[in-house]
C-alpha cells in the first residue's frame, strides 16, 4: 500500500493519497487545495485515481474537488449530511478571509459501514460526527484517516455550524477507540499519531 501525505492550502490541511502497488488504482482523501500538487504526486507514483473521498465538507478539505474531478474523472463521495456544504465553499472560505471554489455535487453518498474498494485495497467508512454532522473516517487494517475528528493531543473544533462537542467525544471513544492501539491515525491537520497514544495522553479523550 502506498500512502502519500500533502499539506495543502493556507490552512495546511492534510490530503492523503492511498494507492495499490499492484494495480496503480488510488483514492484521494480530502483534496482541499492545490490540485496541481496532488496530480503531480499521483503522476510520480504512477497512480490513477478511482475515487475522491471527503472526510467532511469544510472548504479547506474539499476545495480542490472540482479541479480534481475535472482532471481525473474520479467519482466524488461524501456523507449526505455534509453534502450541502459543497455548493457554499466560496462563502465559507470568504468568512475566514480566504477563497475556495464551490464543489460539484457528489456522485455517491457515503454511509457508515460502506466498503470502498480500489485495486486490491479497501477502506471501511466509519461515521464520526461531531466536528460536522457528516464527518467520516476511513479505515483499513493498521490505518485510519480521521479528518478533523481527532488530532495528536487534541480534537476537532465544534464551534462551527453543525458541530457538537459531546457527539465528537462519543465518536472518538465509541468508534475510533475500538480500533487496535497500534492503528496509525492520519489527521486532517498536523502530525500522525496512534490510537493507543491518544487513549493514554490526549487530555480531551484519554482513557485512564
Amino acid at each position: 500500500m502506498i500512502i502519500k501525505e500533502l499539506a495543502l492550502g493556507p490552512i495546511m490541511a492534510n490530503c492523503f493519497i492511498v494507492g495499490c502497488n499492484d494495480t496503480g488504482e488510488a483514492v484521494v482523501i480530502d483534496p482541499g487545495d492545490e490540485a496541481n500538487k496532488i496530480l503531480l504526486a499521483l503522476a510520480e507514483s504512477q497512480l490513477t485515481v478511482k475515487y475522491l473521498l471527503n472526510t467532511h465538507g469544510h472548504f479547506d478539505h474539499v476545495g480542490a474537488n472540482g479541479s480534481m474531478k475535472e482532471s481525473t474523472g474520479a467519482e466524488l463521495m461524501i456523507h449526505p449530511l455534509d453534502a450541502p456544504m459543497l455548493s457554499h465553499l466560496s462563502m465559507a472560505a470568504a468568512s475566514f478571509g480566504l477563497s475556495a471554489q464551490n464543489s460539484p455535487d457528489a456522485d455517491k453518498d457515503l454511509a457508515d459501514g460502506d466498503i470502498i474498494s480500489f485495486g486490491k485495497l479497501s477502506l471501511k467508512v466509519i461515521h464520526t460526527p461531531g466536528h460536522s454532522p457528516g464527518g467520516v473516517s476511513f479505515y483499513t487494517k493498521g490505518h485510519v484517516f480521521v479528518g478533523d475528528t481527532l488530532f495528536a493531543g487534541s480534537i476537532g473544533r465544534t464551534d462551527l455550524p453543525g458541530g457538537d462537542y459531546n457527539t465528537l467525544i462519543a465518536s472518538v471513544k465509541k468508534k475510533l477507540f475500538l480500533l487496535d492501539d497500534n492503528t496509525t491515525v492520519y489527521c486532517g491537520h498536523g502530525p500522525q499519531t496512534t490510537i493507543g497514544r491518544e487513549k493514554k495522553f490526549n487530555p480531551f479523550v484519554r482513557i485512564s
